[in-house]
C-alpha cells in the first residue's frame, strides 16, 4: 500500500496537470480556470449539504441504538471526497463528485466494503478471492468452506413435539 501511495502522489498531480491543459486548450485559459472554480465551489456546497446528512444519520444511528456501518462508511466517503473535490483539477474532481453524491455513494460503498473485505481476510492470512480463512467458522463471504477430509456434515434440524405413547394425556 505504501508504494500505491507513492506511485499517487507522483502521477495525480502530472495527469491534473496534463487534463488541465488539454482543456484549456480546447476551450481557453480563462474558461478553465472558470470552470475549475465552479467545480470547487459546487463541490464545497455538496460536500457542506451531504456532510450534514451523513453527520445527522450517524447521530440518528447511535440514539436507535444501532450499529452505524452504513453511516461510518458514508461519512468516510464524504470525507474523501470533499477532500478530492477540494483538491483543483478535472480527474479528482470525478472521484471526488463519484464519493459524494447520494445516487453514486452506493456503488462506491459497495466498492468500498469489497475492498476492505479483501484485505481483512488477506490480513488473516485467508484467500481474499474465496475468502477461505483457515482455522474460521465460516467465510466473510457467506458461502460455506469445502468439507474438510474426515469431517461430518451438520445434522439438519428438524423443530417439532416428542409425543410418548405411553404417557397419559393431560385434560
Amino acid at each position: 500500500m505504501p508504494w500505491f501511495i507513492a506511485a499517487a502522489l507522483l502521477l495525480v498531480p502530472i495527469i491534473e496537470i496534463f487534463v488541465i491543459i488539454q482543456v484549456g486548450q480546447v476551450i481557453g485559459g480563462w474558461p478553465t480556470v472558470a470552470l475549475l472554480l465552479v467545480e470547487s465551489a459546487l463541490g464545497a456546497w455538496l460536500i457542506k449539504r451531504e456532510g450534514r446528512r451523513a453527520w445527522n444519520a450517524l447521530q440518528t444511528a447511535l440514539q436507535t441504538g444501532r450499529m452505524p456501518g452504513r453511516e461510518l462508511s458514508d461519512a468516510a466517503l464524504v470525507l474523501v471526497g470533499g477532500t478530492l473535490l477540494l483538491t483543483p483539477g478535472f480527474v479528482t474532481d470525478i472521484f471526488g463528485f463519484f464519493f459524494v453524491l447520494p445516487f453514486t455513494r452506493p456503488l462506491a460503498r459497495k466498492l468500498l466494503a469489497g475492498f476492505l473485505s479483501r484485505r481483512i481476510v488477506a490480513q488473516l492470512g485467508g484467500n481474499p478471492l474465496t475468502g477461505f480463512i483457515p482455522g474460521v467458522g465460516q467465510p466473510p463471504f457467506g458461502r460455506p468452506y469445502p468439507k474438510q477430509p474426515g469431517q461430518q456434515p451438520p445434522d439438519d434440524v428438524v423443530e417439532g413435539e416428542v409425543i410418548d405413547p405411553d404417557r397419559p394425556k393431560d385434560s
